[in-house]
Protein backbone atom coordinates (compact mmCIF):
# COMPACT_ATOMS: atom_id res chain seq x y z
CA UNK A 1 0.00 0.00 0.00
CA UNK A 2 1.15 3.20 -0.63
CA UNK A 3 1.63 5.39 2.79
CA UNK A 4 1.15 9.48 3.09
CA UNK A 5 4.86 10.11 2.39
CA UNK A 6 5.00 7.86 -0.56
CA UNK A 7 1.76 9.28 -2.00
CA UNK A 8 3.71 13.08 -1.55
CA UNK A 9 6.17 12.10 -4.00
CA UNK A 10 4.31 11.00 -6.12
CA UNK A 11 2.20 13.66 -6.28
CA UNK A 12 5.08 15.73 -6.68
CA UNK A 13 7.03 13.81 -9.40
CA UNK A 14 2.88 14.00 -10.96
CA UNK A 15 2.95 17.62 -10.72
CA UNK A 16 6.71 17.93 -12.55
CA UNK A 17 5.10 15.64 -15.46
CA UNK A 18 2.04 17.92 -16.01
CA UNK A 19 4.49 21.16 -16.83
CA UNK A 20 7.19 19.20 -18.30
CA UNK A 21 4.55 17.79 -21.37
CA UNK A 22 2.87 20.67 -20.94
CA UNK A 23 6.05 22.47 -22.19
CA UNK A 24 6.81 19.58 -24.51
CA UNK A 25 3.76 19.78 -26.11
CA UNK A 26 3.70 24.11 -26.84
CA UNK A 27 7.32 23.71 -28.15
CA UNK A 28 6.21 20.79 -30.51
CA UNK A 29 3.53 22.85 -31.71
CA UNK A 30 5.79 26.16 -31.99
CA UNK A 31 8.77 24.82 -34.29
CA UNK A 32 5.68 22.74 -36.74
CA UNK A 33 4.05 26.69 -36.94
CA UNK A 34 0.75 25.15 -35.02
CA UNK A 35 0.68 28.28 -32.62
CA UNK A 36 -2.53 28.11 -30.60
CA UNK A 37 -4.37 31.49 -29.18
CA UNK A 38 -2.59 32.25 -26.11
CA UNK A 39 -1.40 29.38 -23.97
CA UNK A 40 -4.16 27.25 -25.54
CA UNK A 41 -0.77 25.03 -27.74
CA UNK A 42 0.11 23.52 -24.32
CA UNK A 43 -3.02 22.73 -23.45
CA UNK A 44 -5.04 21.03 -25.91
CA UNK A 45 -2.18 18.16 -26.72
CA UNK A 46 -3.40 16.01 -24.06
CA UNK A 47 -1.47 13.80 -21.81
CA UNK A 48 -0.41 16.33 -19.20
CA UNK A 49 -2.40 14.61 -16.56
CA UNK A 50 -1.17 11.22 -17.50
CA UNK A 51 1.14 11.43 -14.03
CA UNK A 52 -2.34 11.64 -12.05
CA UNK A 53 -3.81 8.97 -13.82
CA UNK A 54 -1.06 6.52 -13.07
CA UNK A 55 -0.85 7.40 -9.57
CA UNK A 56 -4.61 6.82 -9.35
CA UNK A 57 -4.54 3.44 -10.89
CA UNK A 58 -1.56 2.31 -8.31
CA UNK A 59 -3.82 3.42 -5.39
CA UNK A 60 -6.51 1.20 -7.05
CA UNK A 61 -4.43 -1.81 -8.00
CA UNK A 62 -3.16 -1.74 -3.97
CA UNK A 63 -6.89 -2.50 -3.01
CA UNK A 64 -6.82 -5.80 -4.86
CA UNK A 65 -8.34 -4.73 -8.32
CA UNK A 66 -6.31 -6.26 -11.11
CA UNK A 67 -4.39 -4.61 -13.34
CA UNK A 68 -6.81 -6.27 -16.74
CA UNK A 69 -9.94 -4.07 -14.76
CA UNK A 70 -8.08 -1.02 -14.17
CA UNK A 71 -8.94 0.96 -18.69
CA UNK A 72 -7.41 4.38 -18.87
CA UNK A 73 -6.44 4.65 -22.69
CA UNK A 74 -8.82 2.08 -24.93
CA UNK A 75 -12.67 1.06 -23.97
CA UNK A 76 -12.67 3.92 -21.45
CA UNK A 77 -16.37 4.34 -22.80
CA UNK A 78 -19.41 4.44 -20.52
CA UNK A 79 -23.21 4.72 -21.44
CA UNK A 80 -24.95 8.26 -20.17
CA UNK A 81 -28.44 8.81 -20.32
CA UNK A 82 -28.77 12.06 -21.74
CA UNK A 83 -25.84 10.60 -24.32
CA UNK A 84 -25.11 7.87 -25.93
CA UNK A 85 -22.25 7.64 -24.48
CA UNK A 86 -18.81 9.59 -22.71
CA UNK A 87 -15.33 8.53 -22.53
CA UNK A 88 -13.90 9.10 -19.08
CA UNK A 89 -10.47 8.61 -18.06
CA UNK A 90 -10.15 5.92 -16.14
CA UNK A 91 -12.63 3.24 -15.74
CA UNK A 92 -12.61 -0.10 -13.59
CA UNK A 93 -14.73 -2.73 -14.72
CA UNK A 94 -14.18 -5.95 -12.45
CA UNK A 95 -16.17 -9.25 -13.53
CA UNK A 96 -18.44 -7.67 -15.03
CA UNK A 97 -19.38 -4.46 -12.60
CA UNK A 98 -18.96 -0.88 -12.86
CA UNK A 99 -16.43 -0.25 -10.46
CA UNK A 100 -15.62 2.98 -10.60
CA UNK A 101 -14.96 6.14 -13.10
CA UNK A 102 -12.44 8.96 -12.81
CA UNK A 103 -11.92 12.38 -14.65
CA UNK A 104 -8.84 14.27 -14.59
CA UNK A 105 -8.71 18.35 -15.24
CA UNK A 106 -6.45 21.00 -15.03
CA UNK A 107 -6.67 24.41 -14.84
CA UNK A 108 -3.69 27.13 -16.01
CA UNK A 109 -3.89 30.29 -16.27
CA UNK A 110 -4.20 32.93 -17.38
CA UNK A 111 -8.11 32.91 -18.72
CA UNK A 112 -10.10 31.43 -15.59
CA UNK A 113 -13.80 33.03 -15.81
CA UNK A 114 -14.79 30.81 -18.87
CA UNK A 115 -12.68 27.93 -18.29
CA UNK A 116 -14.12 27.98 -14.62
CA UNK A 117 -17.71 27.78 -15.93
CA UNK A 118 -16.96 25.40 -18.56
CA UNK A 119 -15.26 22.65 -15.29
CA UNK A 120 -17.99 23.54 -13.70
CA UNK A 121 -20.49 22.65 -16.00
CA UNK A 122 -19.00 19.55 -17.31
CA UNK A 123 -18.49 17.87 -13.84
CA UNK A 124 -21.74 18.62 -12.75
CA UNK A 125 -23.47 17.19 -16.10
CA UNK A 126 -21.14 14.42 -16.41
CA UNK A 127 -22.09 13.45 -12.76
CA UNK A 128 -25.92 14.05 -13.20
CA UNK A 129 -25.80 12.27 -16.77
CA UNK A 130 -23.77 8.87 -15.25
CA UNK A 131 -26.11 8.85 -12.15
CA UNK A 132 -29.50 9.07 -14.19
CA UNK A 133 -27.82 5.79 -16.45
CA UNK A 134 -27.27 3.97 -12.95
CA UNK A 135 -30.79 4.51 -11.83
CA UNK A 136 -32.33 3.09 -15.32
CA UNK A 137 -30.03 0.51 -14.76
CA UNK A 138 -27.01 0.72 -17.54
CA UNK A 139 -24.54 -0.91 -16.00
CA UNK A 140 -26.59 -3.82 -15.06
CA UNK A 141 -26.14 -5.54 -11.20
CA UNK A 142 -23.44 -3.09 -10.43
CA UNK A 143 -23.81 -1.48 -7.37
CA UNK A 144 -23.47 2.33 -6.82
CA UNK A 145 -19.80 3.02 -8.40
CA UNK A 146 -17.01 5.41 -7.46
CA UNK A 147 -16.48 8.39 -9.15
CA UNK A 148 -13.74 10.98 -8.76
CA UNK A 149 -12.81 13.73 -10.46
CA UNK A 150 -9.47 15.12 -9.87
CA UNK A 151 -8.23 18.63 -10.81
CA UNK A 152 -5.15 20.12 -11.19
CA UNK A 153 -5.48 24.06 -10.40
CA UNK A 154 -2.36 26.38 -10.99
CA UNK A 155 -2.00 28.70 -8.12
CA UNK A 156 -1.44 32.56 -9.03
CA UNK A 157 -2.75 35.77 -8.91
CA UNK A 158 -5.58 34.85 -11.15
CA UNK A 159 -6.60 31.86 -9.28
CA UNK A 160 -6.60 33.23 -5.98
CA UNK A 161 -7.74 36.72 -5.69
CA UNK A 162 -11.37 37.61 -4.83
CA UNK A 163 -13.67 37.82 -8.23
CA UNK A 164 -16.64 40.31 -8.57
CA UNK A 165 -20.14 38.46 -8.73
CA UNK A 166 -23.19 39.86 -11.35
CA UNK A 167 -26.44 40.01 -9.57
CA UNK A 168 -27.97 42.40 -12.07
CA UNK A 169 -32.08 41.01 -10.98
CA UNK A 170 -31.17 38.16 -7.96
CA UNK A 171 -28.40 38.29 -5.04
CA UNK A 172 -26.23 35.23 -5.67
CA UNK A 173 -25.74 32.52 -2.66
CA UNK A 174 -22.98 34.56 -0.22
CA UNK A 175 -20.42 32.07 0.12
CA UNK A 176 -20.23 33.37 -3.66
CA UNK A 177 -19.31 36.72 -2.29
CA UNK A 178 -15.98 37.74 -2.85
CA UNK A 179 -14.59 34.19 -3.46
CA UNK A 180 -11.44 33.64 -5.53
CA UNK A 181 -11.98 30.87 -8.93
CA UNK A 182 -9.81 28.35 -6.02
CA UNK A 183 -12.54 29.05 -3.54
CA UNK A 184 -14.95 28.43 -6.16
CA UNK A 185 -13.74 24.49 -6.82
CA UNK A 186 -13.54 24.44 -3.29
CA UNK A 187 -17.63 25.28 -3.12
CA UNK A 188 -18.13 23.34 -6.05
CA UNK A 189 -16.25 20.06 -4.67
CA UNK A 190 -18.35 20.60 -1.59
CA UNK A 191 -21.56 21.29 -3.11
CA UNK A 192 -20.97 17.99 -5.39
CA UNK A 193 -20.53 16.13 -2.32
CA UNK A 194 -23.15 17.28 -0.34
CA UNK A 195 -25.95 17.00 -3.04
CA UNK A 196 -24.38 13.27 -3.22
CA UNK A 197 -23.62 13.45 -6.54
CA UNK A 198 -19.95 12.84 -5.28
CA UNK A 199 -19.19 10.80 -2.41
CA UNK A 200 -15.98 10.59 -0.47
CA UNK A 201 -14.37 7.61 -0.14
CA UNK A 202 -11.16 7.22 2.38
CA UNK A 203 -8.86 5.32 -0.12
CA UNK A 204 -8.19 8.63 -2.03
CA UNK A 205 -6.81 12.12 -0.48
CA UNK A 206 -9.31 15.03 -0.43
CA UNK A 207 -6.22 17.79 -0.51
CA UNK A 208 -2.83 17.63 -1.14
CA UNK A 209 -1.41 21.10 -0.19
CA UNK A 210 1.28 23.37 -2.36
CA UNK A 211 4.37 22.26 -4.40
CA UNK A 212 7.03 24.53 -6.00
CA UNK A 213 8.40 23.80 -9.17
CA UNK A 214 10.56 25.50 -11.88
CA UNK A 215 8.67 25.78 -15.08
CA UNK A 216 8.23 26.96 -18.11
CA UNK A 217 5.11 28.52 -19.83
CA UNK A 218 5.05 30.02 -22.76
CA UNK A 219 8.48 30.41 -23.16
CA UNK A 220 8.87 32.09 -19.80
CA UNK A 221 10.55 30.89 -16.27
CA UNK A 222 8.53 30.85 -13.86
CA UNK A 223 10.00 30.44 -10.55
CA UNK A 224 8.70 28.65 -7.46
CA UNK A 225 5.14 28.32 -8.98
CA UNK A 226 2.84 27.01 -7.03
CA UNK A 227 -0.13 24.33 -8.05
CA UNK A 228 -2.71 22.63 -5.95
CA UNK A 229 -4.63 19.88 -6.79
CA UNK A 230 -7.63 19.06 -5.12
CA UNK A 231 -9.29 15.57 -5.40
CA UNK A 232 -12.99 14.45 -4.55
CA UNK A 233 -13.86 11.27 -4.32
CA UNK A 234 -17.21 10.11 -5.51
CA UNK A 235 -19.28 7.13 -4.48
Amino acid sequence: MIDSKQLEKSVTKAVKLFWSTRNQQAQKQFKIGKKDQGTRGSATGGKQMDGFVGLIREIIQDTGIPKTSVYCSKAIELPGFFRPEKKWDLIVVHQDVLVAAVEFKSHIGPSFGNNFNNRSEEAIGSAQDIWTAFREGAFRTSDRPWLGFVMLLEDCEGSTRPVQVKQPHFDVFPEFQEASYSDRYKLLMKKLVLQELLWVKRMFVHRIGFRRTRTQRSGTQCNGTRTRWLFEPLR
